[in-house]
């Protein structure tokens, strides 16, 4: 009988592949003809990817992953792993290592967490479920794109990037919070740290012996790195490509407006402008693209950062690509990733829109030209700062409740041992 389960389990399950390979077939055969149809869209969408590769993504990110590269290669990560387990543990049930991917993830961008996750998996610093944990909330849009490029470039004024970027970054942090209670059951167990040494001696002794253990000479490890890098990064570009080549041709079909439609149901009601949605549909696919479009339509400024905030979290299924090929050769799952983009989409959104309330009022209604003027003028006697202290004291309140989350779970398990 187990056996006859097993075998129906096995064909269904055999079905589902070849119902999704088919798929898959079809959309690269439509992907095909549709080229081949429409040449001039599909050859203005590739420069228009290509410009946004080369002139914002490379430069961005290839010294972020050259010096991850090589800070991984000097055992850096062990010894953050050592010396942060007692830190990152209890907040985020994720190894001391974890805190090298939550600093190249938060000050680098999208996907150089997914890449680093996958490092630290395949060199066995971290379980599966704990890589899940963190590429689900380690991977963040970069903040030079935030504060530069979306603030300056887009609305022409810093402030705001300094409320997206606290949004989308305490949003993340709240989602790693959350997370630590995703897969208890299936944790592993990793031997404790010595304690006839200082935590801080033994992780420098960590870092030397993973230097030891690496005989490449200094030239060789600086050339790994940088063929590593720009491996990635050409990877990286050939998906923004072939992502921006897909919105050109699902908009002259007019998928993006059947999307947008979509997305209308769920965000009419809350108030938003029609005009927002078919940003919104193109930032589903790609986030840059979808963010520019956001900042120029024609509805409150407002509902247009809410937009862009939202858009940043999702990041885009170019993004969602990047990062599963950077997790191809391991084990780690998609799923909890899409899941917690879903989630980080909310509460980005929600935290976007309370701190604009805050901090600018709900009725100011702007036209695409606000963009360039600014707008927003009751930003102005808020300093950077202010607005900083504002996340920074909304961060120290969710971390304290999840350090008595932690508090209370742990005099839990302590009463149960106790009455045993």
């Amino acid at each position: 009988m187990a056996r006859l389960n097993l075998k129906s389990f096995t064909k269904i399950d055999d079905r589902r592949r070849d119902t999704v390979r088919l798929l898959w077939t079809v959309c690269a055969l439509a992907f095909v003809i549709s080229m081949a149809l429409y040449p001039r869209v599909v050859f203005d969408g590739a420069v228009l990817g290509l410009k946004t590769w080369w002139n914002i993504v490379f430069p961005a990110l290839l010294p972020f992953f050259i010096a991850s590269e090589l800070l991984m290669n000097f055992g850096v990560v062990h010894f953050m792993g050592v010396l942060l387990e007692p830190v990152m543990r209890p907040l985020f049930n994720v190894p001391g290592a974890g805190s090298f991917v939550m600093m190249v993830g938060f000050f680098s961008g999208y996907p150089i967490g997914s890449m680093v996750t996958a490092r630290l998996r395949s060199e066995g610093l971290c379980t599966r479920v704990e890589a899940e944990r963190l590429m689900s909330f380690t991977n963040n849009s970069s903040p030079l794109f935030m504060l530069a490029a979306v603030a300056i470039g887009m609305f022409n004024n810093p402030k705001v990037g300094l409320l997206i970027a606290g949004a989308h970054y305490l949003s993340n942090l709240t989602l790693g919070l959350g997370l630590r209670f995703y897969g208890r059951d299936g944790r592993e167990h990793y031997p404790a740290h010595p304690r006839d040494s200082s935590i801080m001696r033994h992780a420098f002794q960590r870092m030397l012996q993973v230097q030891r253990e690496d005989h490449r000479p200094l030239g060789k490890v600086m050339g790994d790195a940088v063929r590593s890098a720009v491996t990635n990064l050409l990877n990286i570009g050939g998906f923004i490509i072939l992502f921006a080549v897909i919105i050109r041709l699902l908009t002259t079909a007019g998928v993006i407006d059947a999307l947008a439609g979509i997305l209308g149901l769920l965000l009419l009601p809350l108030g938003f402008a029609p005009g927002i949605l078919p940003a919104l549909g193109s930032g589903f696919f790609e986030m840059t693209i979808g963010s520019k479009l956001a900042s120029e339509t024609a509805a409150p400024l407002i509902q247009r950062v809410t937009a862009v905030g939202m858009i940043l979290a999702w990041s885009g299924l170019s993004v969602h690509a990047q990062a599963a090929s950077m997790i191809a050769e391991t084990d780690i799952r998609m799923k909890p990733f899409i899941i917690t983009r879903m989630a980080h989409t909310a509460l980005a959104g929600l935290y976007t829109y309370l701190a604009c309330s805050w901090f600018a009022p709900l009725g100011e209604a702007a036209a695409p030209a606000m963009a360039a003027t600014g707008g927003w003028q009751s930003l102005a006697p808020y300093t950077h700062a202010k607005i900083f202290g504002f996340f920074l004291a909304v961060l120290a309140g969710v971390i304290l409740l999840a350090l008595l989350a932690h508090l209370a779970g742990s005099l839990r398990l302590f009463y149960l041992r106790y009455k045993r």
